[in-house]
């Protein structure tokens, strides 16, 4: 006979701000619910956006759940265990880009005790950089779903988060986090997104005078 206990799967939920990815995610967790699973839902600590209580998540639509806060300190990424006891079914984290590299093992663990694991959060940040933790959990996901906004200027589907200081774009220097919503952030189109450098990722190998003979 057979004993060995079932592994759970990694779902995850990306796209740039306002593309829907915390709607998605409230939207799997009230599934679950109705199927008669156990949630528990996480956030990070640093999300306390305006408007927002700081003790849930909440789309943009409005829409709000209540949820335990963590941060990056070992000791309180090492209570998602505690909450996450036999009874749990089905675990949601939103802004899991915030989450420290260690919170990919917690995942992985979590998983294979069998339990079905939701995450959300930004694929790239201000700069058009990969972001965090997330491409390594793009890589293992079960399900990976990639959401688009609308680009502001344009109308087109968007995939980058355009952070605007002072009315104008941000600088490539400034730093990576600064939490806020439409007063800080529009979605863009891949045309309309503006740095002043290109990501760290890039190197520009090929003269742009010498691509129309490509």
């Amino acid at each position: 006979m057979n004993t060995k206990k079932n592994k759970g799967r990694l779902e995850v939920v990306c796209g740039s701000m306002f593309s829907g990815k915390t709607e998605e995610l409230l939207r799997r967790l009230k599934r679950a619910e109705f199927a008669k699973q156990n949630v528990l839902t996480v956030k990070h600590s640093i999300d306390k956006r305006k408007n927002m209580c700081s003790t849930s998540i909440s789309s943009h639509q409005g829409r709000e759940r209540n949820a335990f806060i963590i941060n990056n300190s070992p000791l309180s990424i090492e209570k998602i265990f505690e909450l996450a006891n036999p009874n749990i079914d089905v675990i949601g984290i939103d802004e899991i880009q915030f989450f420290p590299q260690e919170m990919i093992g917690v995942i992985y663990q979590l998983i294979d005790a069998g339990k079905r694991v939701i995450v959300a959060g930004l694929d790239l940040d201000f700069r058009g950089e990969p972001f965090g933790i997330m491409p390594a959990l793009l890589a293992v996901a079960d399900e990976a779903l990639k959401l688009k906004a609308i680009c502001v200027t344009c109308g087109k589907d968007a995939y980058h988060t355009q952070r605007i200081v002072n009315g104008k774009p941000a600088k490539y220097s400034d730093p990576i986090i600064l939490v806020g919503a439409e007063e800080c952030y529009e979605a863009r189109c891949r045309n309309c997104f503006e740095i002043d450098q290109l990501p760290s990722f890039v190197t520009p190998s090929i003269n742009k005078e010498n691509m129309t003979s490509l």
